[in-house]
């Protein structure tokens, strides 16, 4: 090979990496700019996403009524009304038999803490009442000259709650309207697309439809798993609460990280205030190690099976989302992951060469039989 020929081939492809380097900078510089405009937009953005996972809860009881002649308007109204009973009824189940033992919970942490100041007292802390007293002044004296930033936390926290309660109206008026008016949504975008885009979108809108619905679905499951788990073994160490903290660890499910420390903590301080500090201990053993089998094992597996992803990349999804956006973005790792895949494998169905469909032989005519005195009979004419 000429020396002139091989710096033709080398020019070349360094101008086609250069070119692809170029278009792959653009791709991830529009990528960034749409994050971006999606965080300024957030405040909308949010109660749509939550909407949307509610939507696929609520949707296939709306289906159902909606099947049987229900109007949509009134199916939609009912299903929401319907969850809105049921959300505050999984609050009174939680709260109501808390309420009626808070007595003896409150009598109980008194104990607790009296017993831990006894134990801190015996070997080998040896800790005296003076030295504990100490700590108790040093303490308060700290929480004291703080008195100014827990001031502005507690302010930034009813800030929270009042931007969650304001999230949870919007999403539950999204959910109506989406239940509602769903199934419209898809001919509407069919005619505002042109061109291809008309039906190219559509069918990734509702691929993504149905993989958001998947995982709703196995995390729901998932929760059910981390529920009946722990609460048998609630149930097992005569732990007050069982059916409560049960269904406060099914509910948090759906909240990542925080959702299991919070559930884990609450079944842990009542067990430590009823039973003492070894079933307290046992307590903690169980939800450690069932929210490891969840995080690790089943998790991975249940979601990998409904969204079409390998294990690993559902571990990987949550491990890179909580770390660029935290417990949002833990919440939203796996499903964002699941939707490239839906976009992918469309995409790549479409830029794969057809399929070469099999050559058809040429049709014979029909031969011409001969009648009884040896005249061939005319083939029949086709309509």
């Amino acid at each position: 090979m000429s020396p002139t020929l091989s710096s033709t081939k080398a020019a070349g492809a360094l101008r086609t990496a250069a070119r692809v380097s170029a278009e792959s900078l653009l791709v991830l510089l529009m990528a960034a700019a749409a994050l971006w405009l999606v965080g300024r937009m957030w405040s909308v953005v949010w109660p749509l996403i939550v909407g949307l996972f509610l939507t696929t809860l609520t949707w296939p009881l709306t289906r159902f009524l909606r099947r049987h002649g229900w109007p949509p308007a009134l199916a939609a109204g009912v299903v929401t009304v319907s969850f809105l009973l049921l959300v505050a009824g999984i609050v009174a189940l939680i709260a109501v038999p808390v309420a009626s033992q808070s007595g003896e919970l409150s009598q109980g942490v008194i104990e607790g803490i009296q017993r831990l100041r006894e134990w801190a007292a015996g070997p080998p802390l040896n800790i005296g009442d003076d030295e504990i007293s100490g700590a108790f002044d040093t303490a308060v004296a700290r929480v004291q000259d703080s008195i100014g930033s827990m001031v502005t936390a507690v302010a930034s926290g009813v800030g929270t709650v009042f931007n969650g309660v304001v999230t949870a109206f919007l999403a539950l008026f999204l959910m109506f309207f989406f239940l509602k008016d769903g199934p419209r949504f898809l001919p509407w975008l069919s005619r505002q697309l042109p061109g291809r885009l008309a039906v190219d979108v559509p069918i990734v809108a509702e691929r993504s439809w149905d993989t958001l619905g998947a995982f709703v679905r196995s995390q729901a499951f998932v929760g059910l798993l981390d529920a009946v788990a722990i609460g048998i073994g609630l149930w097992i160490l005569d732990i007050p609460l069982v059916l409560p903290l049960a269904v406060l660890t099914f509910v948090s499910a759906f909240v990542p990280i925080i959702g299991a420390l919070f559930a884990g903590l609450v079944a842990v301080l009542i067990a430590l205030v009823s039973n003492g500090v070894t079933d307290a201990l046992i307590v903690l053993a169980i939800i450690v190690v069932v929210q490891q089998l969840e995080g690790n094992v089943f998790q991975p597996m249940i979601q990998s099976r409904g969204l079409g992803l390998h294990a690993a990349v559902v571990l990987l999804a949550v491990t890179l989302g909580g770390s660029l956006a935290g417990i949002v973005g833990s919440l939203l790792a796996v499903p964002f992951a699941a939707l490239i895949g839906v976009f992918w494998n469309y995409l790549r169905e479409q830029l794969g060469e057809p399929r070469q469909e099999p050559q058809q032989e040429p049709e014979q005519e029909p031969q011409q039989e001969p009648d009884a005195d040896g005249t061939p009979t005319p083939a029949p004419i086709a309509p």
